[in-house]
């Protein structure tokens, strides 16, 4: 008899730019029969009392959290869109993170997008705002602020 073994789950380690360097938390991803639970825990994120704390959340096809002086994260490269389909319907595309918590958000969802293998090496960011589900290619979700490289 064989044994096979199989990773369930994989986790990202978040880290905030140069510019919000307190900034930080995990994204897992647990693998159920049918899809993918995506959890999501962020501590430090941009806050300002009365105002939208709504910020872009999508995994990248890129495979490190590394960049320039412009961008930071730059060789974060695109959203993952192993489908060729536009946006908002990129295999990377997430619903957005709400730091209504005073900079802290938490957030979990299901989907069936991507698998583990797909994703794994692959990176995940959070932008300074909030993804407008429309305008090609990104939804004009702004600055990269955060990222983590995915990994079992």
């Amino acid at each position: 008899m064989r044994n096979i073994y199989t990773k369930s789950m994989a986790y990202a380690k978040i880290q905030g730019s140069s510019e919000y360097p307190n900034l930080h938390g995990y994204v897992t991803f647990k693998q159920k029969n049918n899809g993918i639970v995506v959890i999501a825990e962020v501590f430090g994120l941009p806050y300002k009392e009365c105002t939208e704390e709504i910020f872009g959340f999508h995994i990248h096809e890129g495979t490190s959290c590394t960049g320039n002086l412009e961008d930071e994260f730059a060789d974060t490269k695109s959203h993952y869109n192993k489908e060729s389909c536009t946006h908002p319907y990129h295999t990377g595309d997430m619903p957005p993170l709400f730091a209504t918590n005073k900079g802290y958000a938490y957030m979990s969802f299901f989907t069936n997008k991507f698998t583990l293998n797909d994703i794994i090496g692959k990176t995940i960011v959070i932008h300074s705002n909030p993804d407008d589900f429309k305008t090609q290619p990104s939804g004009n979700s702004g600055t990269k602020i955060a990222c983590g490289v995915i990994m079992y």
